[in-house]
């Protein structure tokens, strides 16, 4: 059996492998394990510092021939909707999100499926079964929440759950200064609702009402367009050679 040391992190580089953002690149990661008590303040100082979590690991690129990818964070007291992310609140009124503790379910999956099949059937994420979807969500040592998003009902005003089928899944970090977004999911036949655009505003929203600064929305690649629609949520931060700073682009 592997183990870790708990006190003191050690870091790993993986191999290079291709590149799932920009053609004819390559790319390799540095990694370590989230692990014991210390796990929550050392995952906050890595996502500060431009590090992202998938399950136990927070890892940063460290490819040798490519800096595009840059850690993003939105600023959320600052932040205000632009007109069509108005539309897109208004369009999302119905559904309520609900805050809770990381445990999968087969709802979740048959949505993550769904998802996975409609929208990236040759992604990397392609082939994952329920286990593996069971890892990615309780595998954490941290404090993390999936929100499910359903449709308001009658008694949601009292409950604040909603009611019926899941409509989207978000699986994220509470850290002390707002927000890590990890991985979000939908139904993919509500695309009208502009989800993915809907569910990082109301993270927004939630930062906002805890009083903290940020969301962090992983990286964004300069040139790919998988990424392009991190750059919409201003003002952000980019992590630089300097530190954080304000993106002006």
């Amino acid at each position: 059996m592997t183990q870790h040391n708990t006190k003191t992190p050690q870091f790993f580089l993986t191999s290079p492998s291709k590149c799932p953002y920009l053609d004819g690149q390559m790319e390799r990661k540095i990694f370590t394990h989230l692990v014991g008590d210390k796990a929550p303040e050392l995952n906050e100082l890595l996502t500060q510092g431009g590090f992202r979590r998938s399950q136990n690991i927070a890892y940063r690129p460290a490819c040798e021939t490519c800096r595009r990818c840059v850690s993003v964070r939105i600023l959320a007291d600052e932040f205000r909707p632009t007109k069509n992310m108005r539309r897109i609140i208004k369009a999302n009124n119905d559904l309520i999100g609900t805050e809770l503790n990381p445990e999968p379910t087969s709802e979740q999956f048959s949505l993550f499926r769904a998802y996975l099949d409609s929208r990236h059937r040759d992604g990397g994420m392609s082939d994952m079964t329920a286990l593996d979807y069971a890892m990615m969500v309780e595998d954490t040592h941290v404090n993390t929440k999936i929100i499910e998003y359903r449709r308001r009902g009658p008694d949601s005003f009292i409950t604040g759950k909603g009611e019926g089928p899941l409509i989207a899944v978000s699986l994220c970090d509470r850290m002390n200064d707002g927000y890590s977004m990890v991985y979000s999911f939908f139904d993919p036949d509500t695309e009208f609702k502009s989800l993915g655009t809907w569910i990082i505003l109301d993270h927004i929203s939630r930062t906002n009402i805890q009083g903290l600064p940020f969301v962090y929305l992983g990286y964004w690649v300069a040139g790919s367009p998988k990424m392009d629609y991190k750059s919409r949520f201003k003002p952000q931060q980019h992590l630089t050679v300097n530190g954080w700073e304000l993106y002006r682009g």
